[in-house]
Protein backbone atom coordinates (compact mmCIF):
# COMPACT_ATOMS: atom_id res chain seq x y z
CA UNK A 1 0.00 0.00 0.00
CA UNK A 2 1.13 3.82 -0.77
CA UNK A 3 0.41 6.62 0.66
CA UNK A 4 -0.48 10.05 -1.58
CA UNK A 5 -0.01 13.53 0.19
CA UNK A 6 -0.46 16.82 -2.35
CA UNK A 7 -0.20 20.56 -1.64
CA UNK A 8 1.82 20.74 1.40
CA UNK A 9 2.69 24.38 1.07
CA UNK A 10 5.18 25.02 3.32
CA UNK A 11 2.96 23.84 6.43
CA UNK A 12 5.20 22.14 8.40
CA UNK A 13 2.81 21.16 11.42
CA UNK A 14 0.30 19.71 9.06
CA UNK A 15 2.71 17.95 7.07
CA UNK A 16 3.81 16.01 10.52
CA UNK A 17 0.21 15.29 11.43
CA UNK A 18 0.01 13.43 8.37
CA UNK A 19 2.56 11.83 8.29
CA UNK A 20 2.19 10.97 12.12
CA UNK A 21 -1.20 9.50 10.58
CA UNK A 22 0.93 7.53 8.09
CA UNK A 23 3.35 5.74 10.02
CA UNK A 24 0.34 4.43 12.04
CA UNK A 25 -1.41 2.89 9.13
CA UNK A 26 2.14 1.36 8.05
CA UNK A 27 2.70 2.01 4.31
CA UNK A 28 5.37 0.96 1.75
CA UNK A 29 5.89 4.27 0.12
CA UNK A 30 4.83 8.22 0.32
CA UNK A 31 4.38 9.70 -3.05
CA UNK A 32 4.16 13.56 -3.12
CA UNK A 33 1.80 15.09 -5.85
CA UNK A 34 3.93 18.35 -6.17
CA UNK A 35 3.58 22.10 -4.05
CA UNK A 36 6.10 21.30 -1.53
CA UNK A 37 6.22 25.24 -1.58
CA UNK A 38 4.18 28.03 -1.88
CA UNK A 39 2.35 30.22 1.00
CA UNK A 40 3.46 29.02 4.23
CA UNK A 41 6.63 29.63 6.50
CA UNK A 42 8.48 26.33 6.87
CA UNK A 43 9.54 25.38 2.97
CA UNK A 44 12.76 23.70 4.56
CA UNK A 45 11.39 22.08 7.12
CA UNK A 46 8.35 20.25 4.82
CA UNK A 47 11.66 19.69 1.67
CA UNK A 48 13.83 18.34 4.67
CA UNK A 49 11.05 15.73 5.64
CA UNK A 50 10.31 14.72 2.45
CA UNK A 51 13.80 14.31 1.53
CA UNK A 52 14.61 12.29 4.35
CA UNK A 53 12.00 9.96 4.05
CA UNK A 54 12.79 9.42 0.27
CA UNK A 55 8.88 10.64 -0.42
CA UNK A 56 8.85 10.34 -4.25
CA UNK A 57 7.52 13.30 -5.51
CA UNK A 58 6.12 15.24 -8.25
CA UNK A 59 6.57 19.32 -9.51
CA UNK A 60 3.78 21.58 -8.46
CA UNK A 61 3.12 24.35 -10.11
CA UNK A 62 3.97 26.93 -6.70
CA UNK A 63 7.69 24.22 -6.85
CA UNK A 64 7.89 25.51 -10.66
CA UNK A 65 7.54 29.47 -9.89
CA UNK A 66 10.01 28.86 -7.35
CA UNK A 67 13.22 26.99 -9.29
CA UNK A 68 12.35 29.38 -12.71
CA UNK A 69 12.54 32.47 -10.40
CA UNK A 70 8.96 32.79 -11.94
CA UNK A 71 5.57 34.49 -10.81
CA UNK A 72 1.76 33.25 -10.20
CA UNK A 73 -0.27 35.32 -12.99
CA UNK A 74 -3.10 34.76 -10.82
CA UNK A 75 -2.50 35.70 -7.30
CA UNK A 76 -0.65 38.84 -5.49
CA UNK A 77 -1.03 36.84 -2.24
CA UNK A 78 1.08 33.98 -3.82
CA UNK A 79 3.93 36.17 -5.04
CA UNK A 80 4.01 37.81 -1.48
CA UNK A 81 4.66 34.71 -0.21
CA UNK A 82 6.91 33.18 -3.02
CA UNK A 83 9.25 36.52 -2.00
CA UNK A 84 9.50 35.54 1.10
CA UNK A 85 10.07 31.51 0.35
CA UNK A 86 13.01 32.86 -2.00
CA UNK A 87 15.12 34.40 0.76
CA UNK A 88 15.00 31.71 3.00
CA UNK A 89 15.18 28.52 1.26
CA UNK A 90 18.44 26.88 1.27
CA UNK A 91 20.55 25.74 -2.09
CA UNK A 92 19.65 22.46 -1.45
CA UNK A 93 16.11 22.27 -1.40
CA UNK A 94 15.91 24.34 -4.17
CA UNK A 95 18.04 21.83 -6.33
CA UNK A 96 15.93 19.17 -4.85
CA UNK A 97 12.81 20.62 -6.06
CA UNK A 98 14.27 21.80 -9.68
CA UNK A 99 15.04 17.87 -10.07
CA UNK A 100 11.58 16.59 -9.35
CA UNK A 101 9.26 14.88 -12.58
CA UNK A 102 6.54 16.29 -13.87
CA UNK A 103 4.80 12.76 -13.55
CA UNK A 104 5.13 9.51 -12.14
CA UNK A 105 3.62 6.21 -13.32
CA UNK A 106 3.33 3.15 -10.60
CA UNK A 107 2.06 0.04 -13.25
CA UNK A 108 -1.56 1.20 -13.68
CA UNK A 109 -1.42 4.27 -11.08
CA UNK A 110 -0.66 7.86 -13.10
CA UNK A 111 -0.03 10.46 -11.32
CA UNK A 112 0.59 13.78 -12.06
CA UNK A 113 0.31 18.02 -10.03
CA UNK A 114 -2.79 19.12 -12.32
CA UNK A 115 -4.15 17.40 -15.07
CA UNK A 116 -3.20 15.26 -18.12
CA UNK A 117 -3.66 18.18 -20.38
CA UNK A 118 -1.56 20.23 -18.51
CA UNK A 119 0.65 18.51 -15.44
CA UNK A 120 1.75 21.30 -13.79
CA UNK A 121 -0.79 23.91 -14.00
CA UNK A 122 -4.58 21.94 -14.87
CA UNK A 123 -7.58 22.47 -12.77
CA UNK A 124 -8.80 19.32 -13.47
CA UNK A 125 -12.73 18.85 -13.88
CA UNK A 126 -13.24 15.14 -13.29
CA UNK A 127 -15.39 13.49 -15.74
CA UNK A 128 -16.14 10.26 -17.31
CA UNK A 129 -15.45 12.14 -20.71
CA UNK A 130 -11.82 13.41 -19.73
CA UNK A 131 -10.82 10.29 -18.57
CA UNK A 132 -12.10 8.48 -21.88
CA UNK A 133 -9.42 10.54 -23.66
CA UNK A 134 -6.61 9.14 -21.06
CA UNK A 135 -4.89 5.83 -21.26
CA UNK A 136 -4.43 3.72 -18.04
CA UNK A 137 -6.89 2.64 -15.08
CA UNK A 138 -6.38 4.44 -11.88
CA UNK A 139 -5.24 8.08 -11.61
CA UNK A 140 -4.38 10.72 -8.86
CA UNK A 141 -3.80 14.82 -9.12
CA UNK A 142 -3.56 17.36 -6.68
CA UNK A 143 -3.86 20.94 -7.29
CA UNK A 144 -7.40 21.72 -6.62
CA UNK A 145 -7.05 20.98 -2.72
CA UNK A 146 -10.33 19.35 -3.04
CA UNK A 147 -10.49 15.70 -1.61
CA UNK A 148 -12.73 13.97 -4.03
CA UNK A 149 -12.96 9.82 -5.67
CA UNK A 150 -14.93 9.17 -8.27
CA UNK A 151 -14.94 5.66 -9.84
CA UNK A 152 -16.29 5.97 -13.45
CA UNK A 153 -15.86 2.25 -14.37
CA UNK A 154 -13.10 1.52 -16.23
CA UNK A 155 -11.22 4.24 -14.96
CA UNK A 156 -10.47 5.89 -10.88
CA UNK A 157 -9.54 8.90 -10.38
CA UNK A 158 -8.96 10.31 -6.69
CA UNK A 159 -7.43 13.39 -5.93
CA UNK A 160 -5.50 13.47 -2.06
CA UNK A 161 -6.37 17.03 -1.29
CA UNK A 162 -4.22 19.24 0.36
CA UNK A 163 -2.39 18.18 3.20
CA UNK A 164 -1.16 22.23 3.97
CA UNK A 165 -4.41 24.11 3.04
CA UNK A 166 -7.70 22.75 2.43
CA UNK A 167 -10.37 24.16 0.26
CA UNK A 168 -13.19 22.01 0.56
CA UNK A 169 -14.34 23.44 3.57
CA UNK A 170 -12.90 21.01 5.75
CA UNK A 171 -9.62 22.33 7.34
CA UNK A 172 -8.51 19.06 8.32
CA UNK A 173 -5.41 17.74 6.50
CA UNK A 174 -5.99 15.84 3.70
CA UNK A 175 -4.13 12.62 2.20
CA UNK A 176 -5.15 8.92 0.06
CA UNK A 177 -3.76 5.54 0.41
CA UNK A 178 -3.39 3.13 -2.47
CA UNK A 179 -3.84 -0.83 -2.07
CA UNK A 180 -3.01 -1.20 -5.72
CA UNK A 181 -7.17 -1.54 -6.55
CA UNK A 182 -8.66 0.87 -4.67
CA UNK A 183 -8.46 4.00 -2.94
CA UNK A 184 -9.07 4.99 0.69
CA UNK A 185 -9.62 8.80 2.24
CA UNK A 186 -8.14 9.80 5.27
CA UNK A 187 -8.34 13.53 7.13
CA UNK A 188 -5.75 14.79 10.33
CA UNK A 189 -6.42 17.41 12.65
CA UNK A 190 -3.90 19.67 13.52
CA UNK A 191 -2.89 22.69 15.57
CA UNK A 192 -3.93 25.37 12.87
CA UNK A 193 -3.19 28.26 15.60
CA UNK A 194 0.52 27.22 15.27
CA UNK A 195 0.91 28.05 11.85
CA UNK A 196 -0.22 31.59 12.12
CA UNK A 197 1.93 32.38 15.17
CA UNK A 198 4.45 31.32 12.39
CA UNK A 199 2.94 33.39 9.74
CA UNK A 200 2.91 36.38 12.05
CA UNK A 201 6.62 35.93 13.04
CA UNK A 202 7.32 35.69 9.32
CA UNK A 203 5.94 38.94 8.77
CA UNK A 204 2.22 38.07 7.50
CA UNK A 205 -0.96 39.09 8.57
CA UNK A 206 -4.19 37.29 8.74
CA UNK A 207 -5.47 37.56 5.50
CA UNK A 208 -2.53 35.09 4.55
CA UNK A 209 -4.08 32.07 7.13
CA UNK A 210 -6.97 32.72 8.27
CA UNK A 211 -8.53 30.15 5.51
CA UNK A 212 -7.11 27.21 7.56
CA UNK A 213 -9.64 27.91 9.84
CA UNK A 214 -12.56 27.04 8.10
CA UNK A 215 -10.79 25.14 5.52
CA UNK A 216 -12.49 27.00 2.77
CA UNK A 217 -11.01 29.19 -0.06
CA UNK A 218 -11.22 33.20 0.66
CA UNK A 219 -11.54 35.64 -2.30
CA UNK A 220 -7.98 36.50 -1.75
CA UNK A 221 -6.53 33.19 -2.50
CA UNK A 222 -6.55 33.06 -5.92
CA UNK A 223 -4.95 29.44 -6.89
Amino acid sequence: MIALISDVHGNYTALQAVLAAIDGIGVDEIYCLGDIVGYYSEINQCCDELRRRNVKAIMGNHDWYMVANSFCPRSNSVNDCLAYQRRIITDENRVWLGELPLSRTLSDLHLVHGGWGNPIDEYLDASHEYFDRVDGKYFASGHTHRQVLFDFGAKVYCNPGSVGQPRDNDPRAAFATFDGARFSLHRVQYDVDRVGVLMEEAGFSGYYYDCLKSGARTLGWNR
